[in-house]
Parts: C-alpha cells; sequence; structure tokens
C-alpha cells in the first residue's frame, strides 16, 4: 500500500521501453506520486489483434521491471477508455500521443459529448511530450528530449538501433529480439 497519492500509467508496453520507464520516473518525481502503477488492459483499446506476447506474458516482464523500484507498481485491468482505467487513481500518466487519442471522438462512438464526459471524469493528467508535441492543458512532464522519439513499435520491427531502448529487464525475454542473422 502507498502512502501517498497513487497514478496510472496505461499501455500495452510492447515491449517496455527506457521512455516508458522514464515517463513513470518523471510523474513520480513532478507529480509528487508514492507510486505509479503500469497498467496493462487485457483488451487494449485499438490493439485488439496482438496474440503474442501475451498480456501475462508482458505483466511478467513488467513486474520484473517494477522489482527493483519501490515506487512502480504493476496492474492488469478489463478497463479499456483511459477513463475507466483511471478510475480510483490521483493521476493519469500518458504521452502526447495517446493524450491525442483521448481527445478524438471516434473512441467515442464518434460523440464528443461522450468524450468530453470521460476527459471530464479523469483525474490528474500528467502528459509526457512526443516527437515533438507539447500537448496544452494539461501537466507537461520533463522528459528528456532524446526519450521523445523512443517508440516500441521501432523496437517490435526490429529497426537498427531500437533495441538499446528496451528496458533492461525486458532484454532477457526473447518477445522483443530481433531475428537472427
Amino acid at each position: 500500500m502507498s502512502a501517498g497519492p497513487v497514478g496510472c500509467y496505461p499501455g500495452s508496453f510492447n515491449p517496455p521501453t527506457v521512455a516508458h520507464l522514464a515517463v513513470a520516473e518523471a510523474a513520480a518525481r513532478q507529480g509528487r506520486l508514492a507510486r505509479v502503477d503500469l497498467v496493462l488492459s487485457r483488451v487494449a483499446l485499438g490493439k485488439e489483434a496482438v496474440v503474442e506476447p501475451t498480456v501475462d506474458q508482458r505483466r511478467v516482464v513488467l513486474e520484473a521491471v517494477a522489482a527493483g523500484r519501490p515506487w512502480l507498481g504493476v496492474v492488469v485491468t478489463d478497463g479499456r477508455l483511459i477513463a475507466e482505467v483511471a478510475a480510483g487513481y490521483d493521476a493519469v500518466v500518458m504521452g502526447a500521443d495517446k493524450w491525442a487519442q483521448v481527445l478524438d471522438p471516434v473512441w467515442y462512438g464518434g460523440s464528443a459529448a461522450a468524450r468530453d464526459a470521460a476527459v471530464a471524469s479523469l483525474p490528474r493528467v500528467l502528459v509526457a511530450p512526443r516527437a515533438g508535441v507539447v500537448p496544452e492543458g494539461v501537466e507537461v512532464l520533463d522528459v528528456p528530449a532524446d526519450l521523445h522519439e523512443v517508440s516500441a513499435s521501432a523496437v517490435r520491427a526490429a529497426v537498427a538501433g531500437t533495441a538499446a531502448w528496451l528496458v533492461p529487464e525486458a532484454r532477457a525475454f526473447p518477445y522483443w529480439r530481433p531475428p537472427p542473422g
């Protein structure tokens, strides 16, 4: 149990990157959060086709990441929308790209009213800049600029040089290793 405010950082963490960890650290530090939970949805919105690594496999990796960081937790949820995932938390943490999705009515059946209600229900919002995008109207996290371009998608695609973006704990798992040769 945490003695203080707790934030949630929803994501697929496929794979967990050094940027994910830096965002979580910035949220804990700047947001004065006692704990930040990395939150995996059992069926992530917009990522329903992901078969492997499974949610349980990614949970195991995230638990390895959290093991040496007492301020970091791991939670699995049935919630899909950020407003569902963030319910009961003191803060919600995300990158600017995710914040843009939260503001897009398409995720709310095309309803701006449903989107506005979901956004109004959110706790404190802490957002990390991403790829040169610095959002307005939220608390912006101070994350090193060299991490703004880090992409889990690029790691999954085995783009040259991106293996270094994996958190060290994730390197021990086979899910994101580039194919030999």
